[in-house]
């Protein structure tokens, strides 16, 4: 049925756990980071600091002023992720939550229908889940204006955008920074509870700017579907940076032997469902001391996912994510990690 489509990998947080979520579509839904032009709305024109805070203006032949948004707050809600608050085509405002593995950014059909975003000329997708077994249906749509935090305070917004009948109770939607905030780089600082943007012209990051122990300055890996911030572990395993998983490191039996940590088993299991009814089992393991650059991550809390689809990359979620700040600048492919 989905013959010659691609897929790009989505995470879904229900009231436990965060769960993996596959959404067919074709090339041109989701293009390979690599060989794809995506617009951006910087290019050709001269970055000025016009001395005001959060602020940049930008010179081109249309004379086009451009401000970065402002920084936004969120929270950490048990069950339910990094909450802030949104707007779409300016109603609002609508509960989000900060998903860094989503891969698009998702609306409920509540608020598709109350925003009027427009479905012209868009395609169904198909959502899969992590286990495998089923699908639901998503639409692609078209959305005018995303603000966050306020109601003026505009995204880019130029990545891919569903709506889906399947989001958890008490959330509107599913913000993916990476594909909202895009072209422009953006910092999560877990203990603030604050996202802030900036221009990675103006301000790039770089390989040599710290060599300190207790930070890591690592390639984003990109997948060639999406966006997503993929990082290498010590051992040569991939790992998806991802605020929506409620997980500390979550990792498939062969990832937890090539990582050698499969060992004591604890006696918490957790069974998750996935939007397309699968279920995952996720059994506790003895905390886990990963490596990521210069950064060593101790006493990690871990689990083991059963039944999970092949391939599925191993993930550090929230748990081990929460002490730190994390700066993503998608333009020179970097991230950095640093204790908040």
């Amino acid at each position: 049925m989905f013959s010659g489509l691609k897929r790009t990998a989505l995470y879904f947080f229900g009231a436990t756990a965060s769960v993996f979520i596959f959404i067919p579509a074709t090339t041109r839904a989701v293009p390979s980071i690599r060989t794809a032009r995506f617009p951006h709305p910087l290019s050709n024109t001269t970055l000025i600091k016009d001395g005001k805070a959060g602020s940049v203006v930008v010179t081109s032949e249309s004379r086009v002023q451009r401000r970065l948004p402002n920084p936004a707050r969120f929270r950490e809600v048990n069950g339910r992720g990094l909450l802030l608050s949104a707007w779409v085509n300016g109603a609002g405002p609508y509960t989000f939550a900060i998903d860094t593995g989503a891969g698009a950014t998702i609306l409920s059909s509540r608020v598709a229908g109350e925003a009027r975003v427009s479905e012209s000329g868009r395609r169904p997708v198909m959502i899969g889940g992590m286990s495998g077994a089923g699908s639901v249906a998503g639409r692609e749509v078209s959305v005018r204006t995303f603000a966050l935090g306020e109601e003026n305070n505009i995204l880019p917004l130029s990545g891919l955008v569903i709506v889906t009948d399947n989001l958890a109770p008490g959330v509107d939607g599913v913000l993916d920074p990476a594909e909202a905030y895009w072209p422009l780089g953006f910092e999560i600082d877990m203990p603030r509870g604050m996202m802030t943007a900036f221009d990675p012209r103006v301000n790039p990051l770089r390989r040599d700017q710290s060599s300190a122990q207790d930070e890591a300055i690592v390639p984003w890996l990109f997948d060639g579907q999406s966006r997503r911030p993929f990082v290498m572990l010590e051992g040569r395993l991939r790992a998806l940076l991802d605020t929506g998983s409620g997980f500390g490191l979550a990792v498939t039996e062969s990832a937890a032997v090539s990582l050698g940590i499969l060992g004591a088993r604890g006696g918490e299991y957790r069974d998750v469902r996935d939007l397309a009814g699968g279920q995952i089992s996720a059994h506790k393991i003895s905390p886990a001391t990963v490596r990521l650059g210069n950064l060593v991550l101790r006493s990690v809390p871990t689990d083991l996912l059963s039944n999970a689809k092949a391939g599925a990359p191993a993930l550090l979620g929230r748990d081990a994510l929460r002490p730190f700040r994390l700066t993503f600048d998608p333009l020179n492919r970097l991230i950095r990690i640093v204790p908040g």
